[in-house]
């Protein structure tokens, strides 16, 4: 009888991973990861008590590719235009990544779910730079942003529509600025409208 293969547990979270970019969470199930490991179920319970557990973990190793998406450029010149390009990326280069993270039944409205994500506080402190709104100000004007952007992504996470680097830059670009004039326009008549 050949020896039995030895897996880790970074084994088992990376087939499982690779499973879920291709499928998303719903081609996950112990006799699949066994089957990708070209072994029995026990490497994956030796390792992981269930598998909400194993989930858990690639849900975790999912986020942190988010993560590297989203602050590969916050310290850029455009670093505003470059995170919303580089969340519209992610959704294009990682689409059932992005459909776990950001396409889920939440229950909450926008700025709760912006302010949610734990890249929203430094999103919005990038946008004050460009803004050189408050952050409470820039917190209203950046989930009309997001709602923009986040519609651009579904529809490149879907496929949809396909969209050149140069489009989703121009889209961006262009309309991020006729959006802050009027956020600008808009604050500037309510506070006429207080005298």
């Amino acid at each position: 009888m050949p020896p039995r293969m030895m897996f880790r547990k970074e084994d088992v979270l990376e087939i499982t991973y690779k499973i879920v970019e291709k499928e998303g969470f719903e081609g996950v199930n112990a006799r699949r990861i066994a089957g990708e490991l070209n072994s029995s179920v026990h490497p994956i319970f030796k390792h992981f008590k269930d598998m909400e557990e194993l989930k858990k973990a690639v849900y975790e190793k999912i986020y942190a590719k988010y993560q590297e998406y989203m602050l590969s450029g916050r310290n850029e010149e455009n670093a505003y235009k470059k995170m919303g390009i580089s969340y519209i990326q992610f959704a294009k280069d990682y689409p059932e990544f992005f459909k776990i993270i950001l396409m889920q039944k939440t229950n909450l409205n926008a700025e709760n779910f912006v302010m949610a994500d734990k890249i929203g506080d430094d999103v919005i402190e990038i946008g004050q730079r460009l803004t050189g709104l408050s952050f409470e100000e820039q917190k209203k004007f950046h989930v009309k942003v997001w709602i923009f952007t986040h519609g651009i992504a579904c529809l490149v996470a879907t496929k949809t529509v396909e969209f050149s680097e140069e489009e989703i830059g121009d889209l961006l670009g262009n309309t991020v600025r006729e959006m802050l004039k009027g956020f600008k326009m808009e604050r500037g008549n309510k506070g006429e409208e207080c005298n």
